[in-house]
């Protein structure tokens, strides 16, 4: 795909995702002006420039929705569901063919605009099954021309000249007309535009530089495209320059022992000086790098409004999807492999969670359900939950399906958050016959992998009659992790402090609570669980224990607490190691294994043995 291509790509599909926004937010509001003109720009602005990218099924579709919307933004037509779902369509199109072309399709191998759509547009168009509007259609309005004849080769010569006149300095539409056969230097004839430019004629260098505002020539120098890929690279080289430096400092520190006097002693001072400066400009190096690969989750949340609006038609359900904290921001690696898990979840809610109409009445509930999508930063960590007011689930039937299923035994999960768990189970379905939406014991399963594989954890709260809420914990930077340094059994291991609350000390003998060691902490007992026994390790003496901010608190005992440490993270790739989430370098050097965050949330309970 060539540059010129590739950019309006990028472009057209940011606009096509936001045309679905604004179409689901006027299906609300049909008398929203401000969200009619908006529509109307971005086909318009996509049409003219697939004109010059020669897509004509995609210029013909843009075309057509670009005539229904300047028909109900002028008041001739009215705003009804059916002129809805023809712009949901053409937009699905659209961007299905953005799509294509993102993913290496040649532009002559797209398909052409289905008949289905050309249809459905123009009864849209015509009123035809038209309801009334429910507000009064906009006064004052004036009709534009703007939908000017397609020329007989197929191509709409008005689109491609506004396509290159800069925003705020084409010749007003209603004033202008081209010919619809002209060529590409046909003149431009106006009845009531302004004059033309001192210099005579039109000529688009000149116009762009001398009449460019202010504000759009700053966006225009403020943003850049940067290959992902490259930006990727830039962040690796950054965090081995931190790491560099760490290092270089500590051998500094060591060589500061021995002594030294005289142009040796000055020397050493300034070695000193230069490596505090070049570690502290190689730290905001990477920092800066990181922020360039932060994105708001609003780009991901933005897709599922209507991905909702068409799963509850298909199921019969009246549901609003509320989004909340879509401006906090997260790791672009994070936010491109939560769509999948986002989708799975929201299915979850629609299907299980959400009640059919007759049941919610039966219980006193109203017949509109609402999803909830929220997103918050919470130290390190974003945190991302999906509630619904649907039935809840019920730990004990859960557990029921699991052992007839025979994915568990009759000993296994006996609390209710262990109960809950079980959905994250391959092949656990509460479904008895599949359907389109779910039912064929995938999907859960799934979201717990992608959760965990970005180092992330995911918990569940339910209440019966009430609603279920699922957490998702992720790390806000994927690259570079705050941990608190421990070693047990001489392994040197990091904890991630999105779940350290504090240390405390051991004693030499423990209250047991059948028959599993506890420890009083500020009033309530946790149970004690060995970091080295959790992994494997052979159990040594660990009188240092750390506080664990988990669903079910408990604490850690590590052999000792050496400090804290943002780390550069690497996953491991080679081997899987259970309750090892990556590798790191600590400043000495030496090889640091980091422990999972889900790993941890969970309790360490999968071989959770205590030091005598």
């Amino acid at each position: 795909m060539d540059d010129m291509l590739k950019d309006f790509v990028v472009e057209a599909l940011e606009l096509a995702t936001n045309v679905e926004e604004h179409l689901l937010s006027l299906e609300r509001n049909p008398g929203d002006l401000n969200t009619l003109n908006a529509v109307f720009r971005s086909f318009h602005t996509i049409k003219g420039g697939a004109g010059f990218m020669n897509l004509p099924a995609m210029v013909s579709a843009c075309h057509l929705t670009e005539n229904l919307f300047d028909a109900l933004r002028t008041g001739e037509v009215p705003v009804t569901p059916i002129a809805i779902e023809a712009a949901l369509q053409a937009s699905g199109f659209v961007a299905d063919q953005l799509t294509a072309l993102s993913n290496g399709a040649l532009p002559n191998s797209l398909p052409a605009m289905p008949s289905a759509l050309e249809d459905i547009l123009n009864s849209a168009i015509e009123g035809k099954d038209a309801v009334p509007a429910a507000t009064t259609p906009p006064t004052g309005a004036v009709a534009s021309d703007t939908a000017a004849a397609v020329a007989a080769d197929g191509l709409d010569w008005n689109a491609l000249y506004l396509a290159v006149v800069p925003a705020g300095t084409a010749i007003p539409v209603s004033t202008t007309t081209i010919a619809a056969n002209a060529p590409v230097s046909a003149a431009v004839a106006t009845t009531s535009a302004p004059a033309a430019p001192a210099k005579g004629g039109w000529d688009g260098v000149d116009r762009r530089s001398e009449n460019k505002t202010a504000a759009t020539a700053g966006i225009k120098e403020e943003s850049i495209r940067v290959d992902a890929v490259k930006l990727d690279a830039l962040l690796e080289v950054a965090g081995e320059s931190v790491q560099a430096a760490n290092q270089a400092s500590v051998l500094l520190e060591k060589l500061a022992q021995f002594p030294v006097e005289g142009q040796a002693a000055t020397l050493m001072a300034a070695l000193a000086e230069t490596l505090s400066r070049a570690s502290r400009y190689s730290t905001e190096l990477q920092r800066a790098t990181l922020s360039t690969r932060m994105q708001p989750v609003g780009k991901l949340f933005q897709k599922f409004p209507r991905l909702v609006r068409e799963l509850a038609k298909d199921l019969g359900k009246d549901v609003d999807l509320q989004i909340e904290g879509a401006e906090t921001e997260v790791d672009r690696v994070v936010v491109d492999s939560l769509y999948d898990p986002l989708v799975h979840m929201l299915r979850n809610s629609l299907d299980h969670g959400i009640e059919d109409n007759a049941t919610r009445i039966a219980n006193g509930k109203s017949t509109k359900s609402v999803i909830l999508l929220k997103a918050w930063q919470e130290a390190s960590s974003v945190m991302i939950e999906i509630s619904d007011d649907g039935k809840g689930m019920n730990g004990e039937q859960l557990r029921a399906k699991a052992i007839s299923k025979g994915l568990i035994n009759e000993s296994a999960a006996q609390t209710l958050e262990e109960m809950l768990q079980l959905v994250f189970l391959p092949g656990f379905s509460t479904k008895e016959v599949a359907n389109s939406v779910s039912g064929r014991g995938v999907g859960m399963d799934v979201v717990k992998t992608a959760v965990e594989k970005n180092r992330g954890a995911i918990t569940i709260d339910s209440k019966l009659g009430i609603g279920t809420r699922f957490s998702i914990r992720l790390p806000i930077e994927l690259s570079i992790v705050p941990t608190m340094l421990v070693r047990s059994s001489d392994a040197a291991l990091a904890l991630p402090m999105s779940v350290v609350q504090r240390v405390v000390e051991l004693p030499e003998e423990f209250e047991h609570v059948g028959g599993a060691p506890v420890l009083r902490d500020q009033g309530r007992p946790l149970p004690v669980r060995s970091l080295a026994g959790s992994l494997g390790y052979e159990l040594g003496m660990e009188r240092v224990g750390i506080v664990i901010a988990a669903p079910q608190p408990y604490i850690l005992s590590v052999g000792a607490v050496e400090g804290t440490a943002d780390l550069v993270i690497k996953p491991m790739t080679a081997i899987t190691v259970a309750g090892i989430a990556g590798t790191a370098r600590s400043a000495e050097g030496e090889l640091v294994l980091v422990v999972g965050l889900s790993f941890l949330l969970e309790g360490c309970r999968s071989t959770a043995k205590l030091a005598a």
